[in-house]
């Protein structure tokens, strides 16, 4: 009996050993990000309202919290804030990974269903992470703060108008371009290579942060040009959706935050014990719906007419 017990203590021992391997990487194709971006768009029309919601939030906060911090006009900062997005983007759309996880097993998904990932057992984990994000964040909007006063000096910045002929007309201003863009793909690219698949695989896989990393750093290291195509695909949607008052960027957000956990799904094998994938429900709810669809979205039996 007793070896009985121990040959199955370690079978179970090789079989947890087995699910603790480092998951394979996918070769993943261009198409494959067009895709991941037309499943993120479809995850976005059957949810917007919520998405919306979640979405709007931080920019807000973002803004709110540069001026408290700065002191003054964040005019100079107003374009490194919103770049800056893509820095901690990975770590603000976790509720957006939820919904489209939801969505993907057939389950239903609602802005309340968003919040389920603060009971997931790595959100701590997650949290780890995304204070790490945060803190890359306002490390790359100080350095955009020196690196406009070590062109312009400390004098405050002028309306919107002068301030942009500025920075289009003299050499400073371009130095100023060309110094802070290229100091800025550096922190994009230290924030892709950390996050691109770590947060959906913590939620997904119930992965600890070493262990999300590493994978996410295997993944770009195996798709250099394709996790490169995403890098810019992600930067040009972020300035486009910045350029109305910041205002597109209640769509651009969540539609990265969805592409972002099909491109996980693309990039890495699937979990063995995870629940099989069913069609996900295409109910959609119309922008009318909100706010009155955040408090009865869960509660409401679907009208199946």
């Amino acid at each position: 009996m007793a070896t009985i017990n121990r040959v199955q203590t370690y079978d179970n021992v090789g079989a947890m050993a087995g699910r603790d391997q480092a998951p394979s990487i996918n070769n993943v194709t261009f198409a494959d990000l067009q895709d991941a971006l037309r499943l993120g768009w479809e995850d976005f029309k059957a949810v917007p309202s919520h998405a919306i919601m979640l979405a709007l939030i931080y920019p807000v906060l973002g803004l709110a919290a540069a001026r408290v911090v700065m002191g003054y006009s964040v005019l100079p900062l107003l374009f490194p804030i919103a770049a800056g997005f893509a820095l901690v983007g990975p770590f603000a759309a976790l509720g957006l990974y939820e919904l489209s996880r939801r969505r993907e097993r057939g389950e239903a998904a609602s802005a309340w269903h968003a919040t389920d990932v603060l009971r997931s057992p790595s959100f701590a984990a997650m949290l780890g992470l995304g204070v790490a994000l945060m803190g890359i964040f306002v490390v790359w909007v100080f350095t955009a703060q020196s690196i406009y006063v070590a062109s312009f000096g400390h004098e405050p910045a002028a309306e919107i108008p002068g301030f942009i002929n500025r920075v289009l007309t003299t050499p400073e201003g371009w130095r100023l371009i060309l110094v802070g863009c290229g100091t800025g793909f550096l922190f994009a690219v230290v924030a892709l290579c950390i996050s691109i698949v770590s947060f959906p695989m913590m939620l997904d896989r119930h992965a600890n942060v070493v262990d999300a990393v590493t994978t996410s750093l295997r993944a770009v290291a195996r798709n250099p040009m394709s996790m490169a195509a995403w890098g810019l695909i992600v930067a040009a949607l972020l300035v486009l959706g910045s350029i109305p008052l910041f205002l597109g960027l209640a769509i651009v957000i969540p539609l990265l935050g969805h592409s972002t956990w099909h491109l996980y799904r693309k990039m890495i094998e699937r979990n063995p014990d995870a629940p099989p994938v069913r069609s996900a429900k295409t109910t959609r709810r119309s922008a009318a719906d909100f706010p009155v669809s955040l408090f009865v979205g869960n509660k409401k039996a679907p009208d199946n007419r």
